[in-house]
């Protein structure tokens, strides 16, 4: 029996949508107000889930404490209020769309999970905007 659980957190950060190989009316074609050259921020929720079996010793899938403190160490303390594209090494070279997020997020988790946890991660970037990734 397999169940899972899910931990939601938020951050704020800036960013912009920008690819340096196109014109600038290019980029505001393909990205619009995303393409702000002064950047723009977002208040982003998080939620990350685990699925697993149940331990028959702990109860648990996960610790949910536990899950909390690696959100915060791999995600939270890195993204939260910062500008995405000058702040975070993840996003030097990697556009900070919210697809782009989700994913580095998922890479910064998965290492410290165990193997049999299937790892999944949503991020809304609004209430009606959001993105899933499942490796």
């Amino acid at each position: 029996m397999t169940i899972t659980i899910c931990r939601q957190e938020h951050f704020n950060a800036a960013h912009r949508l920008h690819n340096p190989a196109w014109s600038d009316e290019r980029n505001q074609e393909v990205f619009g107000k995303c393409n702000n050259p002064h950047y723009h921020g977002h208040n982003y929720q998080l939620i990350v889930r685990l699925t697993g079996e149940i331990d028959p010793e702990t109860g648990y899938v996960y610790d949910t404490k536990k899950l909390s403190d690696l959100i915060k160490r791999e995600i939270l303390d890195t993204f939260d209020h910062r500008n995405l594209n000058l702040d975070v090494a993840d996003f030097q070279t990697l556009n900070p769309t919210a697809e782009n997020i989700a994913v580095v997020s998922w890479n910064r988790l998965r290492p410290h999970l165990a193997g049999n946890l299937a790892l999944s991660v949503t991020l809304y970037e609004t209430e009606r905007n959001f993105v899933e990734y499942h490796g």
